[in-house]
């Protein structure tokens, strides 16, 4: 009988490349979805849980996303100010209007795994309101979600 080895994936053998996802009119979660799996490297037939193997990912126009049903009035968004009682929160279509960046960032951190990695994927996602980018030099590959 022959031993066949198992090949896994390693940071140095990581191969990364960069994705454009316009998410004009798309659903938040639902984009998150997508981002979140390009972050980790699942879409890859060499996808190792336990390395950084996935694309960078540059979102335009986060500012165009929405929610489905009533989770733009109904959903809330909390933050620290650091002080005693400074616990603030907003509805979703306020922090849309306001951050829509922060809404996308915050959908696609629930996604990731809950450790040390999920902190160096984070850092691979970039997220811009509008359409222009300053990563056309990377020459990222577009990508289109369904609707």
């Amino acid at each position: 009988m022959q031993n066949q080895k198992t090949k896994l994936q390693t940071p140095q053998t990581a191969q990364r490349g960069w994705v454009l996802i316009d998410v004009d009119g798309q659903v938040v979660g639902r984009a998150a979805t997508r981002i979140a799996e390009i972050l980790r490297g699942k879409h890859r037939p060499t996808f190792t849980p336990h390395v950084d193997a996935g694309d960078f990912v540059v979102v335009t126009n986060a500012a165009k996303l929405r929610f489905t049903g009533n989770k733009a009035k109904q959903k809330t968004y909390y933050r620290h100010t650091g002080y005693f009682g400074g616990l603030k929160e907003t509805t979703a279509d306020k922090q849309l209007d306001a951050h829509p960046d922060r809404v996308l960032r915050d959908a696609v951190w629930g996604m990731l795994p809950k450790n040390r990695l999920s902190r160096q994927l984070i850092k691979k996602l970039k997220i811009y309101t509008g359409t222009e980018h300053p990563h056309a030099s990377q020459s990222p590959v577009e990508i289109k979600l369904e609707n």
